[in-house]
């Protein structure tokens, strides 16, 4: 894969948890996921259960596609950048960092590592 294509998986990731389709087709299903308070999840099962528990808290958010920093090396991609949303207690956050590790081969992603804080509604 070229480094455009990585991007273009990490990229379509990050827009379609913004727009609510459907992103499970971009995971290998041995894949890794990490998200801070809820672990590492593995595999398909475990990493939907990750992304369905964070959908029941989370009422909508958007990140801020046109100032995310991108590296990208090798089958690695990093992503950094802000997002705004709110929660379904009500609560809204208007400038949230996040950073996102992926590993991507073969146009699936294999690994992804999500940091930022789990505390949203703070900021």
């Amino acid at each position: 894969m070229t480094d455009e294509e990585r991007k273009s998986v990490a990229s379509e990731y990050l827009k379609g948890l913004d727009t609510g389709k459907d992103i499970f087709h971009l995971f290998d299903e041995d894949a890794e996921v990490f998200f801070p308070n809820w672990g590492v999840a593995r595999g398909a099962q475990e990493y939907k259960k990750l992304f369905s528990d964070l959908g029941a808290l989370v009422e909508d958010f958007k990140h801020h596609h046109a100032y995310i920093n991108w590296i990208i090396q090798g089958d690695m991609v990093v992503a950094e950048g802000s997002s705004e949303g709110k929660l379904k207690t009500g609560e809204t956050w208007t400038d949230s960092k996040w950073c996102d590790v992926f590993e991507i081969r073969d146009g699936k992603i294999k690994r992804l590592y999500i940091y930022l804080d789990p505390e949203y509604s703070r900021y």
